[in-house]
C-alpha cells in the first residue's frame, strides 16, 4: 500500500488541486441536476429508457474505463508490452459488435430491466437466483478494485491514510449515484470519458518525447527484461503463461477472445444497462457499436504509457529487473503504479492536475457503473422477486437508494482485497473466469437452443463456476503452474466447456418449456418484427447497426495486421 512517505508522492501545486476540485464540482452538479428528473424506479434504474445512442455509447465505454483499463492495462503494458493489445482487439471489440448486432435486440425487445431478469424468463428462478447473487457479489468485489485505486490516488495526492482516502472516495461516488441514479452515472461517464482522454493523451505524448520518440521506445523496450517479444502482439507467451506458441495463441483466442470476452461484454449487466437506457432497439444496438470505435484506439493511450514507465522511471526499471531475476520478488513498487510513476516523472504542474482528474474520473466511472448495476439487480431481481413483492414503485426506488449505500459500504471492505495483487488484471481476470465465463455458456446455449431446460440452466451455471474455482485452486496450490493470466484463460475455457456439457446432459433428461413461452427469448422462436424497430429500414446509413459494426470489424482487423 502507498503512504505519504512513499517515493510516489506527487508534487501537486495549487493549480492541480484547483483543477481536481473543479472536476468534483461538475460531478456533483450533474448528480443534482439528474435528481430533478427522477420520479420513478424506471427513471432511477434505466434513465426512463430515453437517452440518445451517442450518450449511451460513450457511457458504455467510459463505464469500462475504470481500474481494468487504466491501472490494469497500463500495468499489463509495463509487464508484457504489445500483447496487452489483445485485451482490446481480440478480447473486447468483436464481442461488443456481437452484443450490438445479435444480442441487444433480445435484451431490449423483451423489455427486461436486467440480464438476470432475462435469465429468469428463459430458465426460471433457479438460474435467475444463481445469476443475480453471483452478479451482485462480483459487482461489490470489482467496485472495491476501483475504490481501492481511487483511494490510492487521494492518498498520493493528499498524503491521507489509505483507509481515509478510500472512505472519502466512496462518499463522492455515493453522492451522485444516490442523487440521480443511472442518469447521473451515465452523464458523468460521458464527462469522464473526455476528461480521461484529456489526461492520458498528453501523458503519452510527453512520455514518448522523453524516451526519444517511437524509435527510442522500441530500442529501450528491446533492451529491457522481456526483450523484443514485448513489441509483438503475438504469440504473447509471457502474458498467457504458455511456453508453446500455438498453445499461447489458442489460450488468447479461445480463453480471452471468446470465453472471457464474450462472457464479459454480452452478459455483464454493467455494460448492457447503458444500452437499455436508450429509446429504441436500433439505438440500443448502436450503443456498444459506437463504443467499439474509441475502444480500439484506447490502448494507444493506456498500454503505451505503461511501457514507457517501465523503461523511463528508475523505480519501475529496477522493479522489472528484480522480478525478471526472481519471479517471487515482492517490494513496495508494483506494476499497478506504472502510470502514477510516469505522471510524477513527466507531467508539469497544471497538466498534473488534469492527469489526476483523469485518473479520478476513470475510477469513479468504473465504480459508479458497478454500483448502479448492483442497485438495479438487488432491487428488482433479489428484493422484489424474493423478499417483498407487489409493493409501490416508490418503495422500490427507496430500496434502490439504500442498496446503493449498502454496496458502497461493502466496497470499502472489498477494496483491501484488491490491494493484495501486484497486477490488478490478475485479480479481475480471475473474477471474470468465475462469474462471466459460465454465464455466457448458459446464455448463448439457451438463446440458440430451444430444447435447453430450466434445470439445465442453473445446474450448468453452478457446475461451470465450480470448475473455474477448481482450476484456480489447483494453480494456487502448485498442482498446475501457469504464470501471467494463463490460469484465468484456462479456468474460463474449462468453465465454458463444463457448463455446455452439463447443460446438454441435464437437458436430455428433463422437460423443456413449450415453444410459445420462448418467444422473445430464443432466436428460432422470435419473429424478426420483435427484434427490430418499425422504422429500421428508413434509418440513414450512419445509424444502421450492421453497417457500423462491419466498418468497426474491418478497422480492428487492420490494426491487428499493421501492429500485430
Amino acid at each position: 500500500m502507498l503512504d505519504a512517505s512513499s517515493s510516489l508522492r506527487l508534487d501537486a501545486a495549487p493549480v492541480d488541486y484547483a483543477l481536481v476540485a473543479l472536476y468534483f464540482v461538475f460531478v456533483l452538479g450533474i448528480g443534482l441536476i439528474a435528481r430533478s428528473r427522477v420520479s420513478s424506479s424506471v427513471d432511477f434504474f434505466l434513465s426512463g429508457r430515453s437517452l440518445p445512442a451517442w450518450v449511451t455509447g460513450l457511457a458504455f465505454i467510459s463505464a469500462n474505463l475504470g481500474a481494468v483499463e487504466i491501472m490494469g492495462m497500463s500495468a499489463n503494458g509495463a509487464q508484457y508490452g504489445f500483447p496487452t493489445f489483445n485485451y482490446f482487439w481480440i478480447g473486447a471489440v468483436p464481442a461488443m459488435l456481437f452484443l450490438g448486432v445479435v444480442m441487444m435486440p433480445f435484451y431490449y425487445g423483451s423489455k427486461v430491466r436486467s440480464v438476470p431478469e432475462f435469465m429468469r424468463r428463459r430458465f426460471g428462478t433457479g438460474a435467475h437466483l444463481v445469476n443475480a447473487l453471483s452478479f451482485a457479489v462480483a459487482q461489490v468485489l470489482i467496485a472495491g478494485v476501483n475504490l481501492y485505486l481511487l483511494g490510492t490516488i487521494l492518498n498520493v495526492l493528499l498524503g491521507w491514510p489509505l483507509w481515509i482516502s478510500v472512505a472519502v472516495a466512496a462518499v463522492i461516488v455515493l453522492s451522485y449515484v444516490t442523487l440521480g441514479g443511472l442518469s447521473a452515472a451515465i452523464y458523468n461517464e460521458v464527462l469522464q470519458f473526455f476528461v480521461i482522454v484529456a489526461a492520458l493523451l498528453p501523458l503519452t505524448l510527453v512520455g514518448l518525447h522523453r524516451v526519444g520518440g517511437w524509435d527510442g521506445l522500441q530500442d529501450k523496450v528491446s533492451a529491457s527484461p522481456g526483450g523484443a517479444d514485448q513489441l509483438h502482439t503475438w504469440p504473447g507467451n509471457a502474458m498467457s503463461g504458455f511456453t508453446d506458441n500455438f498453445a499461447s495463441i489458442m489460450g488468447i483466442v479461445f480463453g480471452l477472445g471468446f470465453v472471457l470476452s464474450f462472457g464479459y461484454w454480452t452478459t455483464n449487466f454493467v455494460e448492457v444497462q447503458r444500452a437499455l437506457a436508450t429509446h429504441s432497439i436500433a439505438a440500443a444496438q448502436r450503443t456498444p457499436i459506437i463504443g467499439a470505435y474509441p475502444k480500439m484506439f484506447i490502448p494507444l493511450i493506456v498500454v503505451i504509457p505503461g511501457m514507457i514507465s517501465a523503461v523511463l522511471v528508475p523505480q519501475m526499471i529496477e522493479y522489472k529487473q528484480q522480478v525478471a531475476a526472481n519471479p517471487d520478488f515482492e517490494g513496495d513498487v508494483t506494476y499497478n503504479q506504472a502510470l502514477l510513476f510516469l505522471m510524477k516523472e513527466v507531467l508539469p504542474n497544471g497538466l498534473l492536475g488534469v492527469g489526476l482528474a483523469g485518473l479520478l474520473a476513470a475510477f469513479m466511472a468504473g465504480m459508479a457503473a458497478n454500483i448502479s448495476a448492483f442497485n438495479t439487480v438487488f432491487s428488482f431481481d433479489l428484493w422484489q422477486q424474493y423478499v417483498c413483492k407487489d409493493r409501490s414503485d416508490g418503495y422500490y426506488l427507496r430500496v434502490g437508494r439504500l442498496a446503493t449505500v449498502g454496496a458502497t459500504v461493502a466496497a470499502i471492505f472489498t477494496a483491501f482485497i484488491a490491494g493484495g495483487f501486484s497486477n490488478m488484471m490478475d485479480y479481475l481476470q480471475t473474477l471474470f473466469s468465475f462469474f462471466n465465463a459460465p454465464l455466457f455458456a448458459t446464455f448463448i446455449l439457451g438463446m440458440l437452443w430451444k430444447r435447453m431446460t430450466a434445470a439445465a440452466g442453473w445446474i450448468g451455471l453452478v457446475s461451470g463456476t465450480l470448475a473455474a474455482i477448481v482450476v484456480f485452486v489447483l494453480n494456487e496450490t502448485g498442482v498446475t503452474s501457469l504464470s501471467g493470466q494463463g490460469a484465468s484463460f484456462v479456468a474460463a475455457g474449462v468453465a465454458f466447456v463444463v457448463d455446455i456439457v452439463v447443460s446438454v446432459a441435464v437437458t436430455m433428461v428433463t422437460r423443456p418449456k413449450p415453444a410459445a413461452e420462448l418467444v422473445g427469448l430464443v432466436y428460432s422462436e422470435t419473429p424478426k418484427a420483435l427484434r427490430t424497430d418499425a422504422d429500421a429500414d428508413s434509418l440513414p446509413w450512419y445509424q444502421r447497426p450492421v453497417l457500423l459494426a462491419g466498418i468497426a470489424l474491418v478497422l480492428v482487423v487492420a490494426l491487428n495486421i499493421v501492429i500485430g
